[in-house]
């Protein structure tokens, strides 16, 4: 079998979910109460017996540094391979701050070379999906290809996405990133495989290679590389907006069975645990079809929302169609509607955040209604 190394993309801003990734890196963020969206980019490695796993950061790197440590929640923690942050750094040119995707990755090709891998496995770390990746392995190997890309079709948005046009035996024959037209909707899961060689042909061989998307996979195409679409079947999310974000987390209340968090004995999804005592609901009829984390205080009405961690809801307060986040407290006599409350919000007692479209609540938000609410 081919020796494997991931390569895995968690530096981006994330600057269409405004104030959730204010201060933390996209994938830190939280997701279906429990988890953060790193957790499955991290158990789908584990998962296909992948060792190898280089994270390319950049932006607010530190809690996600600290959250995942050295791997050992997802079995990582091995001493031939493990994870290993790649940061920028500073040369006798000057600094290197990634300008792309592919930039990114070409940076740090000399952790790709020591790991002697013959395959590199590129991967996104903020998309919500269960896959081994050893199928799309060995797609790569039957077909002799240079470059397979995993790739999905989607039922809303495809200008969000890479296009993908492939002929009968599924070879790649177009490539366009984000079109404002779309040809067709089978999407790039921004999942590839790259046989090394030819990865590092791509990457030094020609300028302004700095996006997979926009520009290595189309010069791989006019190079006539052997590249093919490998179709993947399962659920998947790009929650790069805070109405995607938002939709994946209800898909989890709405349609369990898309994501099948609670088939754990195929395709685990992994996750820090936190030393909480059992959430305790007050009154047994104040909660329904919600997501209820680990140390959460329920006196209060939830219905059709998550909670992650260390949520208090007190007396009174009403919460529906929403996601809390970790050690939220939700004052006496107040409704929640359609929000995201950012992690240690304080919501104050007697306020009503009803909205017809999901809106995002934090410390700033809350200022608006006055000093009382420091």
């Amino acid at each position: 079998m081919a020796k494997i190394t991931a390569m895995v993309l968690v530096g981006g801003r994330g600057t269409r979910l405004n104030e959730i990734t204010k201060k933390t890196a996209k994938p830190a963020v939280s997701f279906g109460g429990k988890y953060r969206l790193i957790d499955f980019v991290l158990s789908n490695i584990s998962n296909s017996d992948i060792s190898s796993v280089g994270l390319v950061t950049q932006y607010e790197p530190h809690d996600l540094m600290k959250y995942i440590g050295r791997g050992s929640t997802w079995d990582l923690d091995v001493n031939d391979g493990g994870v290993s942050f790649l940061t920028p750094y500073t040369t006798s040119d000057g600094d290197v701050w990634q300008k792309g995707t592919a930039n990114a990755i070409y940076q740090h090709y000399r952790f790709i070379e020591q790991q002697g891998s013959d395959l590199v496995l590129i991967l996104s770390g903020d998309h919500v999906y269960k896959m081994d990746y050893n199928d799309i392995i060995s797609s790569h190997l039957e077909r002799n290809a240079e470059i397979t890309v995993a790739a999905f079709e989607t039922k809303s948005h495809p200008e969000r996405f890479g296009i993908i046009n492939v002929d009968d035996d599924c070879n790649i024959i177009d490539f366009e990133e984000k079109p404002a037209v779309p040809k067709s909707n089978y999407a790039s899961m921004g999942v590839y495989v790259f046989n090394r060689e030819v990865l590092k042909e791509l990457l030094t061989n020609y300028d302004n290679n700095l996006d997979f998307g926009g520009d290595v996979i189309p010069l791989a195409i006019r190079l006539k590389k052997r590249i093919f679409a490998f179709g993947f079947k399962g659920y998947f999310r790009d929650v790069g907006t805070v109405s995607s974000l938002y939709e994946a987390n209800m898909d989890l209340i709405d349609s369990p069975m898309l994501l099948k968090l609670h088939e754990y004995r195929k395709l685990p999804v992994y996750t820090k645990s936190s030393n909480l005592p059992p959430h305790h609901i007050v009154d047994k009829k104040s909660v329904a079809n919600s997501l209820i984390s680990d140390g959460c205080l329920v006196y209060g009405i939830c219905e059709h929302s998550i909670l992650s961690a260390g949520v208090y809801l007190k007396v009174d307060s009403e919460v529906y169609d929403s996601i809390i986040h970790e050690n939220v407290i939700v004052g006496n006599n107040s409704i929640l509607r359609n929000v995201i409350v950012i992690e240690g919000t304080i919501i104050p007692n007697n306020i009503e955040l009803i909205f017809e479209e999901v809106t995002v609540i934090d410390i700033d938000f809350l200022r608006k209604f006055g000093d009382s609410y420091e």
